[in-house]
């Protein structure tokens, strides 16, 4: 597949540059980077790595949503979280990827030869302290996805994937009026939810209906009443005891 754009971008003009593994580092480091660095592409389906398989690189994800899988011995497969750009895949000092990784839409990354990576992690505090940061977030949305699979309703399910996709897309306070793009398709946000096709399309109606988004087509929505969007996801924001 041709290489996107993407190759020709200095790091310092990287579209992710202040939310990735790079976020923290200095003109030198970014340089050394920059010399490390190549872009793969990988389109709409196809696996970017099979789990137990040897992990040559690490990457950052520039473009595109990516999913994170596993496999049981009777062929269920369970979707057990999403990449979004700036998230990073593969672990230093480790040499087998844990999960499948397939591209969920067509994805683009920025990929470091694993073991050069290594090294400039135990020289380089920038790159480990944004590392750790990122690996803390993971643990919060993994936290945050057991609470999901084990206790949400399904309309604090479809509440909550819209929350983390708006929070993404627009930080910590994002704003009504939102525009999102659905980066999967209701088959496949069922399958990330533990839900069925018929109940996603029902709550994203029923979401519509009470004037909390607004479609206008199958993939792109506008948010058009941010707090009745987070009363929808059942998390208890203040940590005030319920009466």
């Amino acid at each position: 597949m041709a290489i996107p754009s993407f190759s020709r971008i200095k790091c310092s003009d990287c579209p992710i540059r202040h939310r990735a593994v790079c976020a923290r580092c200095d003109t030198d480091e970014l340089e050394t980077l920059e010399g490390m660095k190549s872009y793969r592409s990988y389109a709409a389906g196809e696996v970017i790595l099979w789990r137990g398989e040897p992990l040559n690189f690490v990457a950052s994800l520039v473009a595109g949503v990516a999913s994170l899988s596993k496999t049981m011995e009777d062929g269920r497969t369970q979707m057990v979280g999403l990449l979004l750009p700036s998230d990073f895949i593969g672990r230093p000092g480790r040499k087998l990827i844990e999960f499948d990784v397939t591209a969920t839409t067509d994805v683009t990354l920025c990929c470091f030869d694993r073991k050069p990576f290594e090294k400039l992690v135990d020289e380089t505090p920038h790159v480990a302290q944004r590392l750790m940061e990122l690996a803390l977030d993971e643990l919060d949305a993994a936290r945050d996805w057991m609470l999901l699979l084990g206790r949400k309703s399904a309309r604090e399910k479809i509440a909550t994937f819209i929350d983390m996709l708006v929070r993404r897309s627009q930080g910590t306070e994002p704003l009504a009026n939102t525009v999102i793009r659905l980066p999967m398709t209701r088959d496949q946000i069922a399958n990330y939810l533990g839900l069925t096709l018929e109940t996603v399309s029902r709550q994203f109606s029923a979401l519509k209906k009470e004037g909390v988004v607004d479609f206008t087509d199958r993939r792109q929505f506008e948010i058009k009443d941010i707090v009745a969007l987070q009363d929808a996801t059942g998390d208890d924001s203040d940590g005030g005891v319920l009466s």
